[in-house]
């Protein structure tokens, strides 16, 4: 029988059951070979020579493809229709070749398909080709690249800023995209305007909403009201003149709102993060699996068309459940307009435009959800456009000295919009909505009563409690005869990237490829150089100083113009356009002279670099021609930067250890919650003492009292997890600053305290000195669900909990029971989902593999578990012991022979214990190694 190899088990489950019986399919679980994770892997002084080593765990797959290829030596690779997939080809044929489980001479034939159907597949069975040899040297020339960069340049991190880890091609660039938004938060000062807004109503008695754009006969601009008074001046002339405002124009405009095309790899990733918060790794697993049950065509794609064929069948599909006048006359076409777009495959879309979601079976909750978006998207890209009508009223007094302005639209014919609309990336205040019949030359007065319901019980000249849909910061004047509303506004800064709109920009910028977004995102998250908080990406400071040595020492590697060069050229590579050792030869040649200038850098040389560089935003000027960079406390040392231990950073005094100020790395402006560099004053307590909220290199903290010379050590506390520093106000902070609270005595003696330590909320009892002894038992610490627990928790309920975690102490206790069961490994063993301290995690005999944050315990599936077990053994070089040998059966002992006592054996001599070999990150991304 013909061997046929793909990827994973769930593809080749699939794929099996369409060929049948003359075939045997079998997996490779991904990549075979990879360079191994040390120097001299590329050999850059002869010709970028590349060392491949196949992995320990690819060892028994290549085997078992080898031992199948015995009966039958044909060989068919039916790996994934891209550049990896190529690639794994290629280092399958040359694995097999080198064990000789095929000839340099037999021929291997390649196979690929966009969708794992039984059309795809047969026809791509009937048409095999040759290994594409440009694009595996496309893969090599990358691979080649993304290690040069990793092994050269993150060693030259770890000497010159302690605690960073490491630097990749594409991550780096990334991570600066980050840390330049952030710098423009913390640069941004914001600006004060208002609106003017008035309630008006029709002749008939609907009311509707309208804005002052002209007062006096100049416009309205955002912001021409730049005060408080202003606004109420302008609020006076509308309320002024209620009774006399009349409609001068009405303008109706039809209007047109056309579908999006379907996804490519980044758009599917926006739009799951933004109608279900999903990472772009979650994301991509599910896509992974809803295309290896062949429910989808192939998920890494920067193209948006699609198939004729599937273009007919999406058409018959509407015309089917929505009826003929959903179908455009005319097929919809779409051109990818992104930056170094390839197109080389079909958009996203289901194999079957008829099944929906409830047709999956058995799939999990994620696949589901996004199968829908996919299904949606792929019909509505191919719908007639939604028909508008868009009303614009012009309102003026008699005088004409005011003019306010109304606009609404009516949605003639739903079109696309009956099955799917584009979520945003950031919430807009133009929304509009219906407005009543209106006609020019009617009269539009003010409306008598509520304004968003919030004026009822107001009077003239009042500003009342607001209620309802409106804001801090809104104001209202009223009339006797209706509401006039002004509202504060300030200019916001460029928001925080979240995951979807870093896609979003890496794609603008020609920076990565569909299959690199979700592993660069997740690698400056596993690295600690940025952290993901209420779905918005922020750096930590580790990150803050990894991007801005890069660009002090290595700025045309992490420019966004080189970096999208580079992809460019690499693309000509698989064209065929450009020798692929000639394009490492050029990009070596530079890089190498750039890490060795930085050979003879001092840490404090680098330091004092990125003070100056950093000066406007670490030591902003106070505006009284004080020296910024003069410590506030002892007014002797200058502040600069300093790194710790941990990777974070801070700026502290150059009197230390006499004087012990500190302070975070920040701006001038406000971080989450209003933290300022000096704190956010909360409140005082009963003693008049300051109790401020602030940011440390740990995170957020409370802090009674200042830090001074009489008081170096002030009381401070961490702020739970999950409490946020926008939600912390005077009584939630002295709450925290009188931890650990008494609770009372236990019954057998000894006191009863909770409080909030280092891995969460807790109870703690601590026994008495037994008498005659001189140490006190260790204490018992049992912990609580929640934060809120430790301020209520009795004293019957913690000594239930320590009683019970005593219990736990005297011998193993019970076995904690598996969450989910999984099924067997391949080596043998349950694979299953357990509970655990921190988190669940998947458990097979001694290994134990902590699930990512975004996926659900429920929701893992078998392939999922062998993915993360097998990389955690690989890592950690736990793999499947040889069973113990059996001892030799004891020969019975001659009756007649004396028993010798048994002479005493010299102690054995302690092997020496090995030396352990430098540990080094070798986590392989796709297209970007980190080291």
């Amino acid at each position: 029988m013909a061997v046929v190899v793909v990827e994973s088990p769930a593809k080749a489950k699939t794929i099996n059951k369409y060929l049948g019986k003359d075939f045997t399919v079998l997996a490779s679980y991904g990549h075979v070979r990879d360079l191994p994770p040390k120097d001299g892997s590329v050999d850059t002084e002869n010709g970028f020579e590349m060392i491949w080593e196949i992995d320990a765990k690819a060892q028994k797959h290549v085997r078992a493809i080898a031992d199948a290829l015995a009966d039958d030596p044909s060989l068919i690779l039916a790996t994934d229709p891209d550049r990896e997939g190529e690639a794994i080809s290629w280092h399958l044929q040359e694995a097999l070749r080198k064990r000789r489980a095929i000839k340099k001479d037999t021929p291997v034939k390649r196979v690929a398909f966009n969708a794992i159907t039984k059309t795809a597949i047969e026809a791509a069975m009937a048409a095999p080709r040759e290994i594409d040899m440009e694009l595996v040297e496309a893969y090599l020339a990358r691979r080649a690249l993304d290690y040069l960069v990793g092994f050269n340049l993150s060693p030259v991190l770890w000497r010159k800023l302690p605690g960073s880890r490491s630097a990749g091609r594409v991550q780096s660039v990334a991570l600066r995209l980050i840390v330049e938004r952030e710098m423009e938060i913390e640069a941004f000062k914001a600006r004060e305007y208002w609106s003017v807004r008035a309630m008006l109503k029709s002749p008939r008695g609907a009311e509707f909403e309208a804005r002052l754009t002209e007062l006096s006969g100049k416009k309205i601009e955002r912001m021409t009201l730049e005060t408080a008074t202003r606004a109420e001046m302008a609020a006076t002339a509308v309320a002024s003149r209620g009774g006399a405002l009349k409609v001068a124009s009405v303008e109706a405009k039809p209007g047109t709102r056309n579908p999006s095309p379907p996804f490519m790899t980044s758009t599917l990733q926006q739009e799951a993060s933004r109608k279900f918060g999903m990472g772009a790794q979650q994301a991509m697993r599910a896509a992974q699996r809803l295309y290896e049950a062949g429910h989808i065509t192939y998920m890494r794609t920067d193209g948006i068309d699609m198939a004729p064929e599937a273009v007919q069948a999406a058409r018959a599909a509407i015309s089917d459940r929505f009826g003929a006048r959903y179908v455009p006359e005319k097929p919809r076409i779409y051109k990818n307009k992104a930056k170094n777009a390839q197109e080389a495959h079909e958009c996203i879309r289901p194999t079957d435009m008829t099944r929906d979601a409830g047709g999956l079976g058995d799939m999990g909750a994620d696949e589901k959800r996004l199968y829908d978006l996919i299904w949606k998207r792929t019909l509505a890209s191919q719908m007639e456009a939604a028909k508008l009508e868009r009303t614009t009223v012009e309102i003026r007094s008699a005088d004409n000295e005011v003019g306010l302005r109304a606009t609404g639209q009516v949605i003639v014919f739903d079109g696309f919009i009956a099955i799917y609309e584009e979520g945003r990336d950031e919430p807009t205040d133009d929304e509009e909505g219906r407005l009543p019949a209106l006609s020019q030359g009617e009269a539009t007065p003010l409306a008598e009563g509520a304004f968003f319901g919030a004026f009822a019980k107001a009077t003239e000249g009042q500003t009342p409690k607001v209620e309802g849909p409106l804001t801090r910061g809104d104001n209202a004047m009223l009339s006797g005869e209706g509401a006039v509303l002004t509202q504060q506004h300030f200019t916001q800064p460029s928001a925080r990237y979240t995951e979807a709109t870093l896609v979003k920009r890496m794609e603008e910028l020609g920076i990565g490829r569909p299959s690199t977004y979700a592993s660069i995102i997740t690698t400056i998250q596993d690295r600690e150089y940025v952290r993901k908080d209420k779905n918005r990406l922020f750096p930590e400071d580790k990150g803050r100083l990894v991007t801005i040595f890069l660009e002090r020492y290595f700025q045309k590697y992490v420019s966004y113009d080189f970096t999208a060069k580079l992809e460019e050229n690499l693309d000509v590579v698989s064209d065929g356009g450009m020798d692929w050792k000639a394009l490492l030869a050029d990009f070596w040649g530079d890089f190498h002279a750039a890490i060795e200038d930085t050979a003879e850098l001092r840490i404090t040389e680098v330091l004092e670099t990125i003070n100056d560089v950093l000066a406007p935003h670490l030591f902003p000027d106070k505006g009284d021609g004080s020296d910024p960079r003069l410590c506030p406390n002892c007014g002797q040392g200058r502040l600069s930067l300093r790194t710790a231990r941990s990777g974070g950073a801070f700026i502290g005094c150059s009197a230390y250890p006499e004087c012990r100020y500190t302070r975070p790395m920040g701006g001038e402006g406000e971080g989450e919650g209003g933290i300022g560099p000096d704190g956010k004053l909360l409140g005082h307590n009963d003693e008049g003492q300051p109790v401020t909220l602030r940011t440390g290199r740990f995170g957020p903290y409370v802090q009674l009292g200042e830090l001074t010379e009489e008081n170096p050590k002030p009381k401070r506390a961490s702020l739970p997890k999950g409490l946020s520093p926008s939600d912390v106000e005077l009584r939630k902070a002295l709450d925290l600053l009188s931890l650990p609270r008494l609770i009372g005595e236990h019954p057998e003696g000894g006191k009863i305290e909770a409080g909030i330590g280092r891995y969460g909320p807790f109870v703690m009892h601590q026994p008495p000195t037994p008498e005659g002894e001189k140490k006190a038992p260790r204490p018992i610490y049992a912990n609580l669900k929640t934060a809120e627990e430790v301020f209520e928790v009795g004293i019957n309920r913690a000594v239930d909990l320590i009683a019970q975690k005593a219990a736990g102490r005297g011998g193993r206790g019970a076995a904690a029971e598996p969450l989910k069961k999984l099924g067997e490994h391949p080596d043998g063993g349950e694979l299953s989902v357990m509970p655990g301290r921190y988190g669940p995690y998947v458990k097979w005999e001694k290994v134990n593999a902590t699930l990512p944050k975004d996926v659900a315990p429920e929701d893992v599936t078998l392939e999922q578990a062998l993915e993360l077990v097998n990389a955690k053994a690989a890592k950690s070089g736990k793999g499947k012991k040889a069973p113990a040998k059996k001892p030799a059966a004891k020969k019975p002992a001659a009756k007649t022979a004396a028993k010798k006592p048994a002479a005493k054996k010299a102690p054995a001599r302690k092997a020496a214990p090995k030396k352990a070999a430098p540990k080094t990150d070798s986590a392989v991304d796709d297209d970007d190694v980190a080291f």
